[in-house]
């Protein structure tokens, strides 16, 4: 029976995301949380564990297999909290919660995914585009209807307008907001960094891998075999190399629709809108040289530099983040 060895120690509540959700939810040995910022690979990293949990290739729901517990755009909270106590299998859920706004068990898992933020905000400008009209009123209405309940206050004054089209200056609008960005604290909704930060403070505990979306790129079958082992999984060599063949980029974009029919209703193509260009270093395209220094400034300011440093270059770049002294 797992234990409680960590409580939450932030309360986050927005019209996306609810961490009271998780009051509710009964601890299994062995769950499996794939906890994660926004744009980072984590629907990657879901079907990794799927593949690894069910040892075969086969195509299964995603979304639906591995609920996204502290959303509020989706499902009641009672629906998935059925669908989690009707699993027989090992189970596996995301979150994009803070790691102090989850609650830490003994005998769970926990996958952290990290990128550079670049890339995953400009995978973020991908996501907004594409985003039906329907879907974003879905989220006002949450707004609204958190305001009414005693939650934050939706924004005053007149709506933004749209995000920039232009790739660099969605980056740089993106890079104001880093800079005026309040303190993180309890029931803040971190920004990047912030919500980074909150992961790397307890790096070290057995319990918790960081992965990065880099050396996925790099090395898929490697980084394949280290969840494989951080999840006590043999996985023999035949059956790994199937495993990574199903879980490239490529395979995925096009089962897309199978692994994600629910995509439909959120993105204007569906989930070939979502699984979109599987790609690191975008944002060198983008950013000027000066751009680009006023950024790592930012990270300078906001993160340790070993912290830095991975989220720039993975494990590869910056080694195990349970070795870093800071």
């Amino acid at each position: 029976m797992p234990t409680m060895v960590r409580s939450p120690t932030r309360a986050l509540v927005s019209p996306v995301l609810d961490s009271r959700r998780w009051d509710a939810f009964e601890p299994r040995d062995g769950d499996i949380v794939i906890a994660t910022f926004a744009k980072v690979g984590t629907t990657w990293t879901q079907r990794i564990v799927d593949l690894l949990v069910h040892q075969s290739p086969d195509v299964r729901p995603a979304l639906s297999m591995s609920p996204w517990l502290d959303a509020t755009i989706f499902n009641p909270i009672a629906e998935d909290l059925a669908t989690l106590r009707a699993q027989t299998h090992r189970r596996y859920i995301k979150s994009h919660l803070p790691f102090d706004a989850l609650p830490v068990w003994d005998s769970a898992k926990y996958i952290h995914v990290g990128r550079d933020g670049r890339d995953a905000r400009l995978s973020w400008q991908n996501h907004m585009a594409g985003t039906r009209p329907e879907f974003v009123q879905r989220i006002v209405a949450n707004a609204v209807q958190l305001a009414q309940e005693g939650g934050p206050a939706p924004p005053s004054g007149p709506p933004p307008g749209p995000p920039p089209e232009d790739p660099r200056d969605f980056l740089l609008q993106w890079m104001d907001m880093l800079e005026s960005a309040p303190p993180d604290g309890p029931g803040v909704d971190p920004h990047y960094f912030d919500f980074e930060a909150t992961y790397w403070r307890e790096r070290k505990r057995p319990n918790l891998l960081f992965v990065h979306y880099d050396d996925m790129i790099e090395d898929l079958a490697a980084e394949m075999r280290r969840i494989s082992e951080f999840l006590e999984i043999d996985t023999p060599r035949t059956v790994m190399a199937k495993l990574v063949e199903a879980a490239r980029f490529a395979t995925m974009k096009a089962q897309g629709d199978e692994l994600a029919p629910e995509l439909m209703d959120v993105f204007d193509r569906g989930a070939d809108r979502f699984i979109n260009q599987g790609r690191s270093g975008r944002w060198r395209e983008v950013l000027r040289p000066e751009d680009a220094a006023r950024y790592e400034a930012i990270a300078a300011r906001k993160v340790s530099p070993a912290l830095a440093a991975w989220l720039a270059g993975g494990r590869r770049g910056a080694g195990d983040p349970r070795e870093a002294e800071d």
